[in-house]
């Protein structure tokens, strides 16, 4: 009974969470096709388990303010994306890319970097320090793939769902380092501390104009009022996170107790979300064995079709 009065409260907690990435094609559609195929990650890797639990959530907003802190980086975002027209667009398809190259099959991984990287070719221009960039060339690549493969493990480690070892820190940090490579990004350091000191020590970091928007337009995104509630919570908790030189260059202040409440929030989304749905598809993709009682949303995809798919085990 207590159950079925709270499964109204748990569906409109699931919609109001994952409309904003409603708004660009599920990349992994398809993925019943590539049955036996682990992807690059597999089904025993440590990116399933972290980027497939909600804590995501706040270390993608992480991800976005550390890639604004670098003038080049945000620079390429100002002059050449859409993300002030169309900001649940721009969410919806970086979203596509971590599910397809996490959780996708080899083709699909493929697909994805050849589509980021295609878009990505004419995105050039100079900064307003008057530095040429280019989003396409090595360390900025490295940059943006590596302060996304950062946020991920620092938001899991702070707000996940199980302690995670060091030596899950660090494989977790080699199977993000595969992805990266296929960008022909460099530098891409190999162990979690090695990130985490390239991250908070890298030179030439500072403010510019793309970053103080981009800042503005995190701490205000165009969502409901009570979605807001709910994103103010997250945002507090990935600013909690921020080395403090990051944090005084991006201009945002780590509230007292943030983390506290995170995690009380962090807490509430996997009860009504549970884990990620696309984790669940990947590893009946694959055959392998489902956890018991960590996935509560329907399948991203109908898998009713596939032959000599079994119950979960």
């Amino acid at each position: 009974m207590v159950r079925t009065l709270l499964d109204p409260i748990r569906r409109r907690m699931t919609n109001a969470v994952t409309g904003p990435f409603g708004h660009a094609d599920y990349p992994l559609a398809r993925t019943m096709e590539f049955r036996g195929d682990p992807g690059i990650c597999g089904p025993d890797s440590a990116s399933w388990k972290i980027i497939g639990d909600v804590a995501g959530f706040i270390g993608g907003i992480r991800a976005l303010l550390i890639q604004a802190s670098h003038p080049e980086v945000v620079a390429g975002v100002a002059d050449h994306s859409r993300y002030e027209v169309d900001p649940l667009g721009r969410l919806s398809r970086t979203s596509a890319y971590v599910t397809a190259t996490t959780f996708g099959a080899m083709p699909e991984v493929e697909q994805a970097i050849r589509f980021v990287r295609k878009a990505h070719r004419p995105v050039q221009g100079v900064s307003h320090r008057g530095v040429e960039y280019d989003a396409d060339a090595p360390p900025l690549a490295a940059w943006v793939h590596n302060a996304l493969t950062d946020s991920f493990l620092v938001a899991y480690q702070h707000y996940g769902r199980d302690p995670l070892s060091e030596e899950d820190a660090d494989r977790f940090v080699e199977e993000q380092r595969r992805i990266g490579e296929l960008h022909e990004a460099s530098p891409l350091p190999r162990t979690a501390e090695a990130l985490g000191s390239w991250i908070a020590t890298h030179p030439g970091l500072e403010g510019s104009p793309g970053q103080v928007r981009t800042a503005d337009f995190l701490k205000r995104p165009p969502l409901s009022r009570g979605q807001l509630v709910g994103y103010r919570i997250l945002f507090a908790a990935a600013v909690a996170t921020l080395p403090r030189r990051l944090r005084r260059i991006i201009g945002v202040r780590r509230m007292p107790g943030a983390r506290l409440v995170g995690k009380a929030g962090i807490g509430i989304l996997r009860w009504a979300l549970g884990s990620s749905p696309t984790w669940h598809l990947s590893l009946l993709r694959c055959d392998a064995d489902v956890p018991e009682g960590i996935f509560i949303q329907p399948l991203p995809t109908d898998v009713s079709g596939s032959v000599g798919l079994g119950e979960p085990r």
